[in-house]
């Protein structure tokens, strides 16, 4: 089985590097304040362009591993018998599977909105399923979405497609129009459900720039008083 890896764009280390190169050129390098601020904004270039710029999912094989030699195949358990998969790796094989179905979807229905729909959807999805390799914290929330928002959401494409060459009678328009709108919501929905997998990573880095901000003001290392206390040495 094949599972989803993300590959980094480079876009965020080349909009990092200009800066710093940009800083050089035109702005004062002579305090150390300055080179405090020229790294702030190098990371702040980087972490901005990360978001804009999250890099491709791609399906990478799975590392081969060694066998195991026959002691150690009896004292794991029957010789022979096949290993079971991880919850990631049948979450991970869930979510290539629906990647898939959506991506055929697509190809069969003709109308340019529900197409526009059904990308978005597949993006979002395959980013909801590749959190869980970097974060397993978030693997309930992963199964949920999987258990109920995901399999509705084929139910209602797949029945689109069977209607949308039944003709223009009044229950088939109606209901072809009500799944149209409801792919908007879907969607919106799909992105918070995305975000809201960074909720704890989020909370964790908030902690730590409060702590560091705290450190750096009672070593006083910040403003004005970090820059008279360089300029004395």
């Amino acid at each position: 089985m094949k599972r989803l890896k993300r590959k980094p764009s480079p876009a965020p280390f080349l909009g990092a590097a200009a800066v710093w190169l940009l800083w050089c050129l035109f702005l004062p390098m002579n305090t150390v304040w300055n080179f405090l601020a020229l790294v702030g904004a190098s990371a702040a270039s980087y972490g901005i362009l990360r978001l804009i710029f999250p890099g491709k999912l791609v399906k990478a094989d799975k590392p081969v591993k060694k066998p195991k030699a026959p002691a150690e195949a009896e004292s794991s358990g029957t010789a022979g018998e096949k290993p079971e998969e991880s919850e990631v790796d049948i979450l991970l094989k869930q979510g290539v599977d629906a990647v898939n179905e959506l991506y055929r979807l697509r190809g069969v229905i003709p109308e340019p909105s529900v197409r526009e729909r059904i990308d978005q959807l597949a993006d979002l999805t395959g980013k909801i399923f590749a959190d869980i390799v970097d974060d397993p914290e978030d693997i309930p929330a992963v199964k949920r979405f999987a258990g109920y928002y995901l399999p509705t959401t084929m139910k209602l494409l797949n029945a689109y497609d069977r209607m949308s060459g039944q003709g223009d009678g009044q229950n088939v328009s109606g209901t072809l129009k009500r799944i149209e709108e409801i792919l908007d919501t879907t969607v919106k929905a799909y992105q918070k459900q995305y975000d809201s997998l960074f909720a704890n990573e989020a909370l964790d880095i908030e902690t730590d720039i409060s702590v560091m901000e705290t450190m750096m003001k009672r070593e006083g290392l910040t403003g004005k008083d970090f820059e008279v206390r360089t300029q004395g040495k």
